[in-house]
């Protein structure tokens, strides 16, 4: 038996992750970590939420993270189950969520010797500096403290984004002297201000046709209320990025929501005489490939210095987090004249009605779903969308999000990672609730961990479009060859996996009994699935007007 009045290794991290605030921690137990799993026993202060796979655990620490604003963690094993948490990293490397990842590695004398030690990986420090922000292997015990205090600092500068570390078995159970690593914080000084060049005010305070574009920069910061602030004053058309959906209320009348792309907006967008960007990527989807017709007279706000320019020319770039500049931006024009052009406010309303009319009218019935959907849902709702055709398509533009860090999507764009982020959101915010929408094909990726909610009383909700496989690869296939292949997929009957897994279950194949189902799943309070019939409701189907689509035809 191991003397536990020693202090080790995996004591001092678990000391480092409580001082952090870490109240949560996801993973899976292993043989290489488990000294850090009975240090975190003897400890107390940290709940484990045990998942089904690593893949899965660091799917629920990175939506655990994006719906709190906290670091998220996750605990896994060595070599291949580092491997299999290798994918959901990529995914919150490009959210650029805060994580810190936990693994365990071969003792500190097999590294590198190709000796077949159990779990040994050939590399497994380069791996994971493939998957990640960066990567660091423990080599001196001693230093565990620095070394992990490190890197939950990393993890949560910007560009913030997900680190490992690894830790040698060897080094977990080592026993080492116990002591305070004292950091003196930087004093601030309080009278220091943002400094905003006088033509940037001068610029949004005469502008006729203002459009704002937020991105998540705005929900990082927690600036929202300066956003409706600045809104109000100045009466701007408000684009959201796909990952800035909830930074202003969607119902809002001047918030056209997430339809950058939309011909309806770009035309507005191209007669616009200024645009302010606030922590914006302007990804390629969202831009028609980076075509988006910006104005010259460009403001961009990022805290990231390296944003400015990256893919759209910028007049004025601010330096500094939203929610501080906002606020300068807002005193700076309180004492303004400023008199909105009510035909522009009307036209910027027309457009907003005019893009959610267009996505309707192609895509019935599933127009009605989401009307159902912003009627039945609390506005506190943290809607997630994996990476399927209506969550890609509708879901992600039609279904409003009211409130900040409550939407989650996959910004890398892999499948089946929606349902254990339902459960880290859930995790995170048990008071709300928690709706997936999720396809068959990439449902089946995380099926396990169904289990993993009902074990760790995170009662989500699960509408899962089934249409019998692959149903985005389908649709690109046949637009861009005209014939589809392994795309079609052999189903379990969901309804009754989803009891055997301790969820309630049903289906449903009309918009009438869709309505029924959710108010059910609603009114229930635990893990619940709607499976929708998509062949009784329907296939979409689409103009061929994607560049994705384009790109794999034959060319020369």
């Amino acid at each position: 038996m191991i003397n536990h009045t020693e202090y080790t290794v995996a004591d001092a991290i678990v000391e480092e992750l409580v001082a952090a605030g870490v109240e949560v921690i996801f993973g899976i137990v292993s043989i290489h970590n488990m000294p850090i799993y009975d240090a975190m026993l003897r400890n107390g202060k940290i709940r484990m939420a045990t998942a089904r796979g690593e893949s899965g655990a660091v799917n629920m620490a990175d939506a655990y993270a994006r719906a709190t604003g906290k670091l998220g963690v996750v605990l896994t094993s060595t070599g291949a189950g580092a491997g299999n948490g290798a994918g959901s990293l990529t995914e919150t490397w490009n959210s650029g969520t805060p994580l810190l990842h936990i693994t365990g590695e071969a003792d500190s004398n097999y590294i590198g010797t190709d000796q077949r030690y159990i779990h040994e990986c050939r590399d497994q420090l380069k791996m994971m500096e493939g998957a990640n922000k960066a990567a660091y292997l423990l080599k001196r015990p001693k230093l565990i403290t620095p070394f992990i205090r490190k890197a939950i600092k990393e993890a949560q500068t910007v560009p913030t984004g997900p680190i490992t570390v690894s830790i040698p078995t060897n080094f977990q159970a080592m026993i080492i002297p116990q002591n305070q690593l004292v950091e003196v914080a930087t004093v601030q000084d309080p009278e220091a201000k943002v400094n905003l060049p006088v033509e940037v005010i001068e610029k949004i305070a005469t502008a006729k046709r203002p459009v704002i574009w937020t991105g998540d920069g705005i929900i990082h910061s927690g600036a929202s209320e300066e956003l409706l602030e600045l809104v109000e004053k100045i009466q701007p058309a408000v684009v959201t990025s796909e990952s800035g959906k909830g930074s202003i209320p969607e119902n809002h009348p001047l918030c056209i929501g997430n339809f950058s792309f939309f011909p309806q907006f770009e035309e507005l967008l191209e007669k616009a005489d200024l645009l302010i960007s606030i922590g914006v990527r302007f990804r390629r989807e969202e831009t028609n490939g980076w075509t988006s017709p910006v104005p010259k007279n460009h403001i961009n706000i990022d805290l990231n210095p390296n944003a400015f320019n990256r893919n759209f020319d910028t007049m004025y770039g601010l330096v500094g987090d939203a929610k501080a500049v906002l606020q300068e931006i807002n005193k700076a024009l309180a004492n303004r004249e400023i008199t909105p052009d009510t035909s522009y406010v009307d036209e910027v309303r027309t457009v907003r009605q005019a893009v959610r009319d267009s996505l309707c009218c192609t895509i019935k019935p599933y127009g009605d779903i989401a009307a159902i959907m912003n009627e039945q849902l609390p506005e506190n709702t943290v809607l997630i969308t994996d990476v399927t055709i209506p969550g890609y398509i509708w879901a992600n533009k039609l279904v409003d999000i009211h409130e900040p860090r409550n939407y989650l999507y996959m910004t890398g764009g892999g499948i089946g990672q929606g349902l254990p982020m339902a459960i880290g959101a859930k995790v995170g915010q048990p008071e709300k609730p928690v709706v997936l929408v999720a396809g068959d094909g990439g449902f089946m990726v995380n099926a396990g961990e169904m289990i993993t909610a009902v074990q760790e009383d995170a009662p989500v909700i699960i509408l899962l479009f089934d249409d019998g496989g692959y149903g985005i690869l389908k649709y690109y296939q046949e637009a861009a060859y005209g014939r589809k292949t392994a795309v079609d997929l052999k189903n379990p009957d969901f309804v009754m996996m989803a009891k055997s897994m301790g969820f309630d279950s049903e289906k449903v194949t009309t918009v009438e009994e869709f309505e029924k189902g959710l108010a059910n799943a609603l009114e229930s309070k635990k893990p619940y699935m709607v499976v929708v019939d998509v062949e009784a409701f329907g296939i979409l189907h689409y103009e061929d007007s994607d560049e994705y689509i384009r790109s794999f035809r034959p060319h020369n």
